[in-house]
């Protein structure tokens, strides 16, 4: 692929992760979530370069979400966008290199929610203190199971129109 349409592509996956990232954060008081708990539905498009683009590719998104998330909902929310974003790509990476052949985008998405969830509490933990954080935990460690469940499913049915954009 050439360096022109290298990045027009990955202007056209920004544009659906910051969509997407916009949309599941507006809807996350639609749907009645706990406070901070999103659907992570910005990450289909993460997890599709990451799997069939390039590393890089993923990386780079997964920090231009964080620079989104910086810019629109201040400077707690981008760090924590960003550190649970960054372990969750980084885990995704190991699983791939592990697994390669044998492991389900339903399993990829729930191991990177999780570890996505505690990449935040990491983050957040030195401003709210241990105990609330370690408490926290089982909750994130659940939410990750069932919004890595259904972002894995999305990713599977995303597949043929992401593959149209590449």
């Amino acid at each position: 692929m050439s360096k022109t349409k290298q990045t027009a592509f990955l202007g056209i996956m920004l544009t659906v992760v910051v969509a997407l990232s916009w949309f599941e954060f507006a809807a996350a008081s639609l749907l009645l979530l706990p406070p901070h708990m999103k659907l992570g539905l910005a990450n289909i498009a993460i997890m599709y370069c990451v799997i069939f683009v390039n590393k890089k590719t993923g990386i780079m998104l997964g920090i231009l979400k964080s620079l989104f998330v910086l810019l629109t909902r201040g400077p707690v929310a981008g760090l924590l966008s960003l550190c649970g974003g960054l372990l969750s790509i980084m885990i995704i990476i190991l699983l791939l290199a592990i697994f390669r052949h044998k492991i389900s985008y339903v399993a990829l998405s729930i191991a990177g929610a999780i570890a996505h969830n505690i990449g935040q509490l990491a983050a957040i933990t030195p401003m709210l203190g241990g105990m609330v954080a370690v408490s926290y935990l089982p909750v994130m460690i659940i939410t990750g199971i069932v919004m890595g469940t259904i972002t894995g499913a999305l990713l599977k049915v995303a597949l043929p129109v992401f593959e149209k954009f590449r």
